[in-house]
């Protein structure tokens, strides 16, 4: 067995062992299982290094993630997709970095949107996708978990949250 194969062995056994399923690179491309937990408080840094090692070509497995930052651009009218009306915002989570935050709004207990404004502080609980550079994002902002996705997440808007 190569030297680099043999900690990936260890790991199967251990997790093997535990009873717990083992997932195929394959498998964590957009898939939940990889992660069962989000932050308890807002890291930024811990959403950075993730889109870095996506970037630097890491699996594209689907994180949560909790960030915080200001909102720099908002689009003013919600959109409807085949998934339903969704709010679209861009959070400032560090000088020069920001992305796209996807609010499921018939999901949310929110008002009528926009329900931010660019100069909100705002705290984001959910789904980190990075499906490219230029396409990326948080969504699953809302309470609802479902089979593609277990992490209940939220959006706080100064101080008030919306789930």
């Amino acid at each position: 067995m190569a030297t680099s194969a043999l900690p990936r062995a260890l790991l199967a056994a251990a997790l093997l062992s535990l009873g717990l399923p083992l997932a195929t690179p394959a498998s964590f491309a957009r898939s939940s299982e990889a992660y069962q937990t989000v932050p308890a408080s807002c890291d930024n840094r811990d959403f950075m290094a993730k889109q870095q090692a996506f970037e630097n070509g890491g699996p594209k497995a689907d994180v949560p993630v909790h960030i915080c930052g200001t909102v720099i651009a908002l689009s003013p009218k919600a959109r409807r997709t085949r998934s339903g009306w969704h709010g679209y915002f861009y959070v400032a989570v560090a000088p020069n970095i920001s992305i796209r935050i996807v609010s499921g709004l018939d999901e949310m207990n929110a008002p009528a949107w926009p329900w931010v404004n660019k100069g909100d502080q705002v705290e984001v609980v959910g789904r980190y996708y990075y499906d490219s550079f230029r396409k990326q994002g948080v969504d699953w902002t809302h309470h609802g978990t479902g089979r593609a996705w277990h992490v209940s997440g939220y959006v706080t808007v100064n101080g008030h949250r919306y789930e």
